[in-house]
């Protein structure tokens, strides 16, 4: 029986037009070869225009989601996305702080439609409980803004985000800069001992839902599989930049990415970026 390479534990929100959340995780996840494992946060009633109805899962429910993968089939690496609530957030940190794994961090707290997914009352508990115990952060600009309450307006002030934010203790911090206007889209990653800015050329198109999901599930299972955290995140950013330029096409509003590379043609399984 072929064994695959890592297991990739997501924890994230349900989106039911499958381009960002859980569904974006695992379609990622499998494209670049590990294996998928899940643990849903709630259920979303969303599509490219927007989220139209939210239903956060029992904290107890998705507590015994974690450990029931955990426990039996264990992972190298956790990617954790929509929380939602205080409760959720000080639930999943209670179970995490039992087994030794790195967590990615995506704070996710508004939709790309604009949606708030977290409530500014969660904000505390999300950086008292889960941000000391990440591996790596992966805020974007509005994100990194409402966890510093301080405007970003450049790549200086992405710098001065990831400081502060690395402060209050995970590992890592890689504040996105897609939100910041220009011709050009820089990320900027800061480690304890070394700091990186990441340039890309921004693509012109309206399909780029479930970025955030699939960039922070990208890294993670490019961690697991042996890639150090600057090689992960520079294969992170090359793999979603081909999903945008193969988005399918779909919806009225912001479209998702193609995960698996199609562009008219059958990919390669895992894809491959060579």
């Amino acid at each position: 029986m072929l064994k695959m390479s890592k297991i990739i534990l997501t924890i994230a929100g349900s989106d039911s037009s499958g381009g960002a959340g859980v569904q974006a995780d695992i379609k990622t996840i499998t494209a670049l070869g590990s294996y998928a494992a899940s643990a849903i946060t709630a259920i979303t009633a969303q599509n490219t225009l927007g989220v139209s109805k939210v239903q956060l899962l029992d904290a107890h429910l998705v507590q015994a989601q974690i450990v029931a993968v955990l426990d039996d089939i264990g992972a190298d690496i956790i990617k954790i996305g929509m929380l939602g609530s205080a409760e959720l957030i000080r639930a999943v940190a209670e179970v995490l702080r039992k087994f030794d794994i790195p967590i990615v961090l995506d704070p996710v707290m508004v939709a790309k439609g604009g949606a708030h997914l977290l409530p500014e009352t969660a904000k505390t508990a999300l950086i008292e409980e889960l941000l000391p115990q990440a591996f790596l952060l992966t805020p974007n600009i509005p994100e990194a803004e409402a966890l510093t309450e301080k405007q970003i307006v450049d790549v200086d002030g992405q710098q001065t985000a990831a400081r502060e934010l690395l402060a209050l203790g995970p590992k890592a911090v890689l504040v996105k800069g897609g939100h910041l206007p220009g011709a050009v889209i820089n990320d900027v990653l800061l480690w304890a001992h070394g700091e990186a800015v990441f340039s890309s050329p921004r693509i012109n198109t309206r399909h780029t839902h479930g970025t955030g999901c699939t960039l922070a599930s990208a890294i993670a299972t490019y961690v697991a599989q042996g890639l150090s955290l600057e090689e992960a995140v520079r294969m992170g950013r090359k793999y979603v930049q081909k999903a945008i330029e193969c988005a399918p096409g779909l919806g009225q509003g912001h479209g998702p990415l193609g995960h698996g590379f199609s562009c008219g043609s059958k990919p390669a399984h895992p894809v491959s970026l060579v």
